[in-house]
């Protein structure tokens, strides 16, 4: 596989210096990515550079993932309007391995192939560096007016904001710059990726490397992901969409990919994907005869859900889909656990009972009415379980005067009551 094909057909070339595919298809190359540890997991924001380094490592080069340990601790300007939290040497090194694991899922680190993926942090080489050290061993190299011309620095100093930029972000691009160096004279490194907001540091560090040893390295960047709406991607009304199931349920990841637009779904599943240029053109052209079956979002959810978390994930997240769509069972309810049951029920009206009123029993028609306001009356009641038009966890409920006790609670405290065909209520049993 050639590594810049295979980018391009997917759309993930934005930028590229000149020689980088010269470079690519004469030797194995090592190149890496930067990744901001001030999270103890990645959102799928950084899964861009992830798949960058993964299609690397696929093509037989060898990808490096560098964990910003010290640039963390300083926060990079570019795109950002708004200085870093600064994070405890303890904090990030519980990052750092958390984003190891996660990184596990995408490239190969353990085996003994020639290529397998290293994890570095540029912590540990700037930690013992002295301030006078690197003005002198770096800062000489590049002027200020090289660094005042780049895009990230001109936007934070004429920006609508006009906060400014302290010394500590503007030399920002001096450690990344410095990263590239001690990677390319300690692994051979000579080639950087990363999202087109990158692309000032890394021909900085391109830069240094020039002025200080003559070498010549490589840079190439992929474009910023957006939506097909103008929407930021990844990002929903709660937030950022995490790889790390405790911020982002299996089924809440699995949903966001479900819920793209067509035209953004035939963008990511070449992004986000191994999948190769036949079944993709295939599942487009499968999707474009019959949108409505979503054909291409299913495959993109499928694949993105069982590379992140599991194909039982997965499975657990298609079975808890169907719930809100009348296709599953009173079993399949009983088997999701409480954080899927409560992000497919996100939204519904939810009533609080005393559980006590469960230990000896109370009728569906007194608990739904008088305790759970869901019907108006106990008359509406009766009338809609005749009509067959009422359904507690799933099932038909044929008999108003049924005893609802404490074996009928999902995971011991819920009950879910549907009126009609849509019309969902989660009683809540405290």
């Amino acid at each position: 596989m050639n590594f810049v094909d295979e980018l391009k057909w997917r759309g993930m070339v934005h930028d590229m210096m000149p020689g980088t595919e010269e470079l690519l298809a004469k030797e194995q190359v090592s190149a890496y990515v930067g990744i901001d540890p001030t999270a103890d997991s990645l959102h799928i924001g950084h899964l861009v550079s992830v798949m960058m380094l993964r299609h690397l490592q696929r093509c037989g080069h060898k990808p490096f993932a560098l964990i910003g340990g010290a640039t963390g601790m300083i926060g990079d300007p570019s795109g950002k309007s708004l200085e870093r939290n600064l994070l405890d040497d303890t904090t990030l090194r519980h990052n750092q391995a958390a984003i190891k694991k996660q990184l596990s899922k995408f490239l190969d680190f353990d085996s003994d192939a020639e290529n397998k993926a290293e994890l570095v942090n540029n912590y540990d080489w700037m930690k013992n560096f002295t301030f006078l050290d690197f003005v002198r061993d770096v800062g000489k190299h590049i002027t200020v007016n090289y660094m005042m011309a780049k895009d990230s620095v001109k936007k934070r100093l004429t920006g609508e904001a006009r906060d400014g930029l302290s010394f500590t972000e503007f030399t920002y691009q001096l450690l990344q710059a410095y990263d590239y160096l001690h990677l390319l004279e300690s692994r051979g490194v000579k080639l950087q990726m990363g999202g087109s907001d990158q692309w000032g540091n890394i021909t900085t560090g391109a830069e240094l490397i020039r002025r200080t040893n003559g070498q010549e390295v490589f840079g190439l960047t992929c474009p910023l992901i957006t939506k097909a709406d103008g929407g930021k991607f990844g990002k929903t009304e709660s937030g950022n969409i995490w790889l790390d199931r405790r911020y982002t349920s299996p089924y809440k990841f699995y949903q966001f990919w479900l819920n793209v637009s067509d035209e953004d779904a035939a963008r990511y599943i070449k992004i986000f994907t191994t999948l190769s240029q036949e079944v993709v053109t295939k599942l487009t052209e499968e999707h474009s005869k019959a949108p409505h079956e979503r054909i291409l979002q299913k495959r993109l959810a499928k694949e993105i859900t069982v590379m992140v978390h599991s194909e039982e994930d997965y499975e657990a997240a298609v079975e808890a889909s169907e719930i809100l769509f009348g296709k599953s069972t009173s079993e399949t309810l009983r088997k999701i656990d409480e954080d899927t049951l409560l992000s497919v029920f996100e939204g519904v009206p939810q009533f609080e009972i005393e559980k006590s009123l469960l230990n000896d029993g109370t009728k569906a028609i007194d608990l739904f009415v008088d305790h759970a306001e869901i019907f108006p009356s106990k008359g509406e009641l009766r009338k809609l379980i005749k009509n067959n038009g009422v359904s507690l966890n799933k099932e038909k409920l044929d008999d108003p005067e049924m005893l609802i006790t404490e074996k009928e609670l999902l995971n011991n405290k819920y009950l879910l009551v549907q009126r009609g065909k849509k019309n969902y209520f989660l009683v809540i049993a405290k």
